[in-house]
């Protein structure tokens, strides 16, 4: 029997977050393909692996992808090609092959260029749902994301200052990923006093590393690292 290649979304940190069905599909599998990046001295880091570590799967199964942390993305696109070929080249063994992704693995998650990938190559492919980040973030802060007409508006980090405050004004709420990328106009909208709360959050499900506050001098003062994003109520 040949099974589908299996994308498990793993959540956004805490390992319990992930769905039974994920972690069914994970303990069933033969190989599974974690993303990881290696730093300027050679050590390999990987929020997937820890989670996976947690989980207590069998180490065994495992099988290391390493992502370039790169602003040219043709490097990013290169590697995710070539696990893509590893994977195929497992999968036509008869392998349960899983691809796992943080948050929810079609939600903003660069595993769709394997997803693709493997799809557009007529591999049979499917994905179990997870918790994105900024659900998680909802639950830490104890806020209703939106509620009874309230529209949502999700950014990928790449807002200008005078599309962030229309989208405030409007009455939108503004759900900001990767919140480095556009810091400078979310300080310039906080420091224009507009009428709006921002729910701030860094490595939300990361035990020991989550940072909320909705303060805006600590927001103002503070350093955007990379696992960051923001929710903006009016």
């Amino acid at each position: 029997m040949m099974y589908p290649i299996t994308f498990v979304s793993l959540g956004p940190g805490e390992a319990e977050l992930i769905t039974l069905k994920g972690l069914k599909t994970l303990q069933s599998a033969d190989r599974i393909f974690y993303p990881a990046t290696i730093s300027k001295d050679g050590v390999q880091t990987s929020r997937a692996l820890d989670i996976l570590s947690e989980l207590d799967i069998d180490a065994n199964k495992l099988v290391p992808f390493h992502v370039p942390m790169s602003k040219d993305r043709s490097l990013a696109i290169d590697a995710y090609n070539a696990v893509s070929e590893e994977i195929k080249k497992q999968y036509k063994t008869g392998q349960r092959i899983c691809v796992v992704a943080e948050g929810d693995s079609g939600f903003y998650s660069s595993i769709q260029y394997i997803f693709d990938n493997l799809s557009d190559s007529d591999f049979p492919v499917e994905r179990i749902a997870g918790i994105p980040a900024f659900i998680a973030s909802g639950a830490l802060a104890k806020i209703h994301i939106v509620k009874q007409e309230e529209e949502l508006n999700v950014v990928p980090g790449i807002i200008s200052a005078s599309d962030l405050k229309e989208r405030i004004e409007s009455g939108k709420v503004v759900v900001i990923m990767k919140v480095s990328q556009c810091a400078e106009a979310i300080k310039e909208c906080i420091c224009e006093k507009l009428d709006a709360t921002y729910h701030y959050f860094e490595n939300v499900g990361v035990d020991g590393k989550e940072y909320y506050t909705k303060n805006t001098s600590d927001i103002l003062d503070r350093k955007i690292p990379y696992f960051s994003l923001m929710i903006i109520h009016k």
